[in-house]
């Protein structure tokens, strides 16, 4: 009997390395070099045409120094802790409306789905910076009901809840992992609880929320980063205006790589950026045993 070759011996031993492979090479190339190449960039003072002069911790030492940096951070936050909170609440509402079985709920189901589809898009933003003008949509329902118009993109007050409703608009994709759970929980238990005299309010906050816990942490910890990384809306509908009420960290970031091509700044404010957003994983993480209920154990994870 043929005793196989060394190479075919050892592509017959490593065969799930020839599955992943293209994935990371994939990954190798269009993620972790660029990433070590940016925090290379990050400690010099690249310049898109002028190339790099000087090396060392000029670029973090700035952030540190420049108040629009901070000013931004905090702005970001404040978007994340209210647009976060306010796309889930919405997105739990749905679920529970949608989660009776009446006559054409599939349809209603991908209707409330549809804004998830549109909202991260330029048109979508395009779409509501025409609705919040001045002569727009809302401001004419307003007028229709006597009430006075706004100027929602001069505001300086008014301009960032334009950009958080658009993201709050977007719930289908939290609400369709809202429903699924939902729908997984044996209904014995709620039938139990009513027939010792809750209600509906208290079955839901005492037993359906408790056992949904572990997806509305995962929404609510992926909803934190992606609200960190927030772009699209406030550089199509204000471009961080009225005075900055708008300008996101990311925005910052975009001008420092293209506006002024400072491009070893905008790596480390990329790196910042990063940091900040495993902050808040880690935070979340931190909490995770004191809020989500794991039914393996019968109480927090």
């Amino acid at each position: 009997m043929k005793q196989p070759s060394f190479t075919a011996g050892f592509i017959r031993r490593n065969r799930h390395m020839l599955y992943i492979l293209p994935w990371l090479l994939g990954f190798l190339i269009f993620r972790a070099v660029p990433m070590l190449y940016s925090l290379i960039c990050g400690f010099t003072d690249f310049h898109l045409f002028r190339g790099v002069h000087h090396t060392g911790l000029m670029n973090y030492i700035r952030i540190i120094q420049d108040k629009e940096i901070r000013h931004a951070i905090a702005l970001t936050l404040r978007f994340a802790c209210i647009s976060v909170p306010l796309r889930l609440c919405a997105a739990m509402l749905a679920a529970v409306i949608l989660e009776r079985a009446v006559r054409g709920i599939r349809l209603y189901r991908t209707l409330y789905y549809l804004p998830s589809i549109l909202g991260g898009s330029v048109a979508a933003a395009v779409l509501w910076k025409a609705m919040f003008r001045d002569g727009g949509a809302v401001n004419a329902i307003l007028t229709a009901f006597h009430l006075p118009a706004v100027s929602w993109l001069a505001d300086s007050h008014a301009a960032l809840w334009v950009i958080i409703l658009l993201r709050v608009w977007e719930f289908g994709a939290p609400m369709l992992m809202f429903l699924a759970a939902l729908q997984q929980i044996p209904r014995d238990l709620t039938d139990a609880a009513m027939l010792d005299g809750a209600g509906a309010l208290k079955c839901f906050f005492r037993i359906r929320l408790p056992m949904i816990s572990p997806v509305v942490f995962y929404n609510l910890m992926l909803g934190f980063c992606t609200a960190l990384q927030e772009f699209n809306a406030p550089f199509v509908i204000t471009e961080g205006g009225p005075r900055g009420a708008t300008t996101l960290f990311s925005l910052l970031l975009y001008r420092s790589a293209f506006t002024a091509n400072e491009m070893g700044y905008a790596c480390a404010l990329a790196w910042v950026l990063f940091l900040l957003s495993a902050a808040v994983s880690a935070a979340f993480l931190l909490l995770r045993r004191r809020f989500v209920y794991d039914p393996d154990e019968g109480g927090a994870a």
